[in-house]
């Protein structure tokens, strides 16, 4: 009796070591997925700016656009504004007013780093809501 009593912890044990094999192919498995789709995630694709349905944004106050034109020249309220001047002028303009957000309006053929910058800049100014225009269908 106490013979199978020793038996049984013995089959535990081995219970236990078996058990720990599968767990680590899974996550090899899980790891070489992961080593495969990262690369995949980063390289992006190439995107024309979408045309939406009229979608208005309402707004309780003039929208704050800062337009990026093809040429990579930004400008707000039509005036010419450098990617070096942007966080303080940002700052400047945003500090009386409550409703922090600013809209990107980017033109296609504006590089996508370019936009990630500006959005960058705005953030270091301390305005996180922001928002990206699309180009009405009509027009």
């Amino acid at each position: 009796m106490g013979m199978s009593g020793g038996g049984g912890g013995k089959s535990r044990a081995t219970l236990s070591e078996i058990n720990v094999t599968p767990l680590v192919d899974v996550m090899l498995v899980l790891l070489i997925m992961f080593m495969v789709t990262t690369p995949l995630m980063q390289q992006g694709i190439e995107v024309d700016l979408p045309k939406t349905s009229a979608s208005g944004v309402e707004l309780n106050e003039e929208p704050f656009v800062l337009v990026i034109g093809a040429d990579q020249k930004m400008t707000i309220a039509k005036t010419k504004i450098s990617m070096a001047d942007l966080r303080t002028k940002v700052k400047a303009i945003f500090e009386n007013k409550k409703n922090k957000q600013v809209y990107i309006q980017a033109d296609r053929k504006v590089d996508y780093g370019i936009v990630a910058e500006a959005m960058a800049e705005i953030r270091a100014a301390g305005v996180f809501n922001i928002g990206l225009l699309t180009v009405p269908k009509d027009k």
